[in-house]
């Protein structure tokens, strides 16, 4: 009996730690070894001088820039967590990205990609993409009209986030599923600010679903990685296409760290979720604060759609304080607990502020409409925040101090101002 007969139909935190994985046929070990050999043996005819002459009925592995022992072991591990019938991982999560589109678009084909999204694939679209003739609208994808609008004759994908970066917009995945299977395009969901352990895009409808190992499913901030899931069928043709001609396999020591971050992964979120709750609650009720998106708080104007389709808000939370300078002041000055940097999803707590016009000028090229549309949400700037593991009293206490001191010296200025 296999690993996967043995755990079939088994919970989520059970899948998490014994899918895809076998105990150590020559050693017994339980747990996987790292394979670090670039080539493998196999008879005589079976291996070939490339991928297309290589025996793939007989011969797994042959060199690990087409695959390896820890990259299958985790392949598989993600389409089980996705529900999904297959996965295929890439060395970072914006290989992952681009992986899919080269292999999916071509010259003249239209794409729809989400107006506000992770920096990487907002400046592959406008600009890789467009350089190749591809043609790419950037539409809002919480807004159903928006989608419908820009669908043309020639859309062959709808490229979606949700929660997206780094505003925390909302889409509906079944309900643009709908709408990209109408038209005979294939419906792509970025699930990095989720995991399956909080939302699963197929099950929903999706084509694919990808990731950004390197946050929340690593865990530790140690090991890139990106992955795509989807229909077996599908992921073959990107594992023998782009998989082996763009050389951005995942290295098998990372392959062995993620699978490690996996195994609390379900247990990790739920922490992420509990605190991060907390503290968007507290974030609203200070009077420094003037708006704070959260899919766990109902005054997220798509509440309903995270209740409806993700089982945790997960740990990431944006607001706008009264003063975005003297804010970012005070976190120098005050903070002892929150790392300012970029990425997420780590055991640590991060802060970044998100400024509007640094943003315009160097990922976010929209028109008026779109513009508009995300300055409403933006405002000229705010903070985002990934929340660790931390307490989340002390947490709270180091984003108080903060505050506090933002308020205090704004209050401050305001008086020497007015003598």
């Amino acid at each position: 009996m296999t690993r996967k007969e043995r755990t079939e139909g088994m919970g989520f935190a059970t899948q998490a730690i014994h899918a895809g994985i076998e105990a150590d046929p020559i050693t017994g070990a339980v747990g996987p070894s790292i394979v670090t050999s670039c080539m493998f043996t196999a008879e005589f005819g079976d291996i070939g001088f490339s991928a297309a002459g290589t025996n793939e009925s007989k011969v797994p592995f042959a060199y690990a820039r087409e695959g390896h022992p820890n990259s299958a072991q985790l392949e598989r591990k993600l389409a089980y967590l996705d529900e999904a019938e297959d996965a295929v991982v890439f060395s970072s999560g914006i290989a992952a990205i681009s992986g899919l589109l080269l292999q999916e678009l071509s010259p003249g084909d239209h794409v729809l990609i989400s107006d506000v999204s992770y920096a990487g694939t907002a400046e592959f679209a406008r600009g890789f993409l467009r350089s190749k003739s591809i043609e790419v609208s950037l539409v809002d994808m919480s807004d159903l009209e928006d989608i419908t609008a820009n669908l043309r004759p020639n859309t062959k994908m709808i490229y979606a986030e949700t929660p997206c970066n780094p505003v925390l917009k909302l889409v509906d995945i079944a309900a643009v599923a709908e709408l990209a299977h109408a038209k005979g395009a294939k419906l792509v969901i970025d699930g990095t600010f989720a995991t399956p352990a909080v939302q699963k895009p197929i099950l929903l409808g999706a084509d694919y679903a990808v990731y950004s190992l390197t946050k929340y499913y690593s865990g530790h901030g140690d090991a890139l990685g990106g992955a795509i899931v989807g229909r077996r069928e599908d992921i073959d043709r990107i594992r023998r296409d782009v998989g082996v001609h763009l050389g951005a396999n995942l290295s098998p020591f990372n392959s062995w760290l993620i699978m490690r971050g996996i195994e609390t992964l379900k247990l990790r979120m739920a922490a992420y979720s509990q605190s991060a709750q907390k503290i968007a609650e507290f974030l609203e009720q200070h009077p420094f604060v003037s708006s704070v998106r959260f899919p766990g708080l109902k005054s997220h104007p798509q509440y309903e759609v995270a209740q409806k389709q993700m089982s945790l808000p997960s740990g990431m939370i944006s607001f706008k304080p009264l003063d975005n300078d003297a804010l970012g002041h005070a976190i120098s000055a005050n903070m002892k607990v929150f790392t300012f940097a970029a990425s997420l999803g780590l055991s640590r707590s991060l802060i970044l502020h998100c400024d509007t016009k640094d943003l315009f000028e160097t990922t976010f090229v929209l028109d008026q409409k779109h513009s508009d549309r995300y300055r409403a949400w933006a405002g000229d700037g705010f903070f985002r925040l990934s929340i660790g593991l931390e307490d989340v009293e002390d947490l709270i206490a180091d984003l108080r101090a903060a505050l506090d001191a933002a308020a205090s010296a704004c209050q401050s200025d305001k008086l020497q101002a007015s003598q």
